[in-house]
């Protein structure tokens, strides 16, 4: 393998070594004891600048100083060459000067009494001139007897390497600032877009949480009602009413909204009615899986699907009116839930809870049934009634009485199920 063309120099210094590899330098195990210098870096690391990145720039600036010192050095150079250039002119003139003085003594003795100033200044002026000349042909000379040529070659070369090296140094900083420039500005374009992506998304979750928010306002509204009204209704008769909808049954979901214990308020529950409360129409299939799965998390015996309104009641169903034996619809209004209907269909789904127990207690069970049936029809047409009542606006007086006494027959009815079923517990 042919050797590198590019010299590679091995420097050990100590405990480390310092290699120049090409336009590389490595530095493996090298100890630099200066407290600046560690001083420094230490300062810069804390404040996140890596110690190599340090270290690098330390390095390039005082290479620089060194470059520079080394400039300084060439212009000392050319000014000690000059230096020597004046002792060789000194000793030039010098040496004349002994050449004058020796064809002095030759052409005028001491024993010669003629004037000599003529004679004297010319000899004189005649060496000027040729020393003159002599220095002039040697100053001027293209050659290497002038001593200027290499003194203006040095101080060229170095002028030249030094702008080389200044217009390297001043491409690379350029091109370093257009690189880190250029990162700068995919960086800021990126952090734009990550930005508007946020601001975008947030206004969208923002929009979404105020939609939601104002659906269940609405419907926590109606459902509160609902549930107040439920927990007077209990409580008339020693039931206990739990208001549910935050609250995951045993199989996790948080179906039904109320759960009404029968019994609970004043001993062990004796069945468990589930109310589910809502303020728009559902569908025939969807109603009846809401009703199941509500009954299924709340291990109750029955369920009843409180709307707002008739026309909240599901298309193809109608308002009490018992379904699968566990099931029933009553639409109440949304401001005043707890009119008949709701305390109707309570009552009616209390007793349907009651007689699931006829096969533990000594009652009359046709009796009850039949009551219950009755009950039923006529808690059917009374709430008709009653919600007509709201849009009459003739023979209101006369309705209402009609009303009333269907309501007094209903009580009648549902209070003879309820002193048969107490019966039964008092003769167990």
């Amino acid at each position: 393998m042919e050797a590198s063309e590019n010299p590679q120099h091995e420097i050990r210094l100590g405990d480390g070594a310092v290699r120049a590899l090409d336009d590389r330098l490595v530095i493996e195990a090298l100890t630099v004891t200066d407290r600046r210098a560690a001083r420094v870096v230490r300062e810069r690391a804390e404040a996140n600048q890596p110690p190599a990145e340090t270290l690098r720039k330390a390095i390039e600036i005082g290479t620089r100083v060194l470059d520079t010192e080394e400039t300084a050095a060439n212009v000392d150079y050319v000014r000690h060459e000059l230096g020597e250039l004046d002792r060789r002119l000194a000793g030039t003139l010098e040496e004349g000067a002994g050449e004058l003085a020796e064809r002095l003594a030759t052409v005028f003795g001491a024993d010669r009494n003629d004037s000599v100033q003529a004679q004297i200044k010319e000899i004189v002026s005649a060496e000027s001139r040729q020393q003159r000349e002599a220095l002039i042909r040697m100053l001027t000379a293209e050659d290497g007897s002038n001593p200027l040529i290499a003194v203006q070659a040095r101080l060229g070369k170095a002028m030249l390497d030094a702008e080389e090296r200044h217009r390297k140094e001043v491409e690379r900083l350029r091109e370093a600032n257009s690189k880190d420039a250029r990162a700068m500005q995919a960086q800021v374009g990126d952090l734009r877009k990550e930005l508007a992506r946020l601001l975008e998304r947030d206004a969208a979750e923002q929009r979404v949480a105020e939609a939601e928010e104002a659906g269940t306002r609405k419907g926590r509204t109606f459902e509160e009602r609902v549930h107040a009204a439920l927990d007077r209704i209990a409580t008339a008769r020693g039931d206990s009413a739990h208001r549910v909808g935050d609250e995951p049954g045993i199989g996790g979901s948080k179906k039904g909204d109320a759960v009404v214990e029968l019994g609970a308020a004043d001993g062990a529950c004796a069945g468990r009615i589930v109310f589910e409360v809502k303020d728009e129409q559902l569908s025939k299939n969807k109603a009846w899986s809401e009703l199941n799965a509500a009954m299924e998390e709340r291990q109750a015996d029955f369920a009843v699907l409180v709307t707002a309104g008739e026309e909240s009641v599901p298309v193809g169903r109608e308002q009490l009116t018992e379904y699968e034996g566990n099931k029933m619809i009553v639409a109440v209004d949304p401001e005043q839930p707890d009119e008949l209907g709701l305390d109707l269909a309570s009552r009616y789904a209390r007793l349907r809870v009651m007689l699931k127990r006829e096969g533990e207690l000594t009652l009359d069970a046709a009796g009850v049934r039949d009551a219950a049936e009755e009950a039923r029809s006529v808690l059917k047409n009374a709430q008709s009634i009653r919600l007509a009542l709201t849009n009459a606006d003739k023979s209101v007086s006369k309705a209402r009485h009609g009303v009333d006494e269907m309501v007094d027959a209903v009580d009648g009815q549902l209070e003879r199920i309820e002193s048969l079923v107490a019966s039964a517990d008092e003769a167990d």
